[in-house]
């Protein structure tokens, strides 16, 4: 089972989350239980083997209301043999300079409090100048625009999530 945990302001977020969901249900049968940090705490994680973590980001390079709330909490997480990826909204084209830049947050705390990253996502097919969520020439995780390129969503979900589950070597349905 996979523990998806996410904060929210306009939906959208709780949006890819489900849309997340259902992928993972439809490509390999596994259960993912969804938890909005605004209605719950982070010790939830401990709960499971495999995290999911989304964040949008604010104005410029900020962290969603929710998240900033409970980002204390991670310094009371063990996350050490857990696997984390991460997925985050964005708008390349209001905020080029600083492009999904709270994913860059909370990728470093997942990875401080023991957990191992998977999950990197190209970088080719969006147009900014700069991204803190950038490693090694890749997003450390999916990277959403419902801003400008919401028709591209859906494909983008399901091949990370297909990417995700070959990374942590999970069986298809069948």
């Amino acid at each position: 089972m996979i523990g998806l945990f996410f904060g929210s302001s306009t939906g959208a977020t709780a949006a890819a989350a489900q849309l997340i969901q259902s992928a993972f249900v439809r490509r390999f049968g596994v259960e993912v239980e969804l938890f909005d940090v605004a209605d719950y705490f982070l010790e939830e994680m401990a709960g499971f083997d495999y995290l999911i973590v989304g964040i949008p980001t604010w104005n410029i390079g900020q962290l969603q209301r929710d998240w900033e709330n409970v980002i204390e909490e991670f310094d009371e997480l063990d996350l050490s043999g857990k696997h984390a990826a991460l997925f985050g909204l964005g708008d390349q084209a209001g905020y080029p300079g600083s492009f999904v830049d709270a994913m860059i947050f909370l990728a470093d705390l997942l990875e401080a409090r023991g957990a191992t990253l998977a999950g990197a996502w190209p970088t080719d097919g969006y147009t900014f100048i700069r991204s803190w969520a950038v490693r090694d020439g890749r997003f450390v995780g999916l990277v959403l625009d419902e801003d400008n390129q919401p028709e591209l969503t859906p494909g983008r979900v399901e091949a990370w999530v297909s990417q995700l589950g070959r990374e942590w070597m999970l069986a298809p349905a069948g």
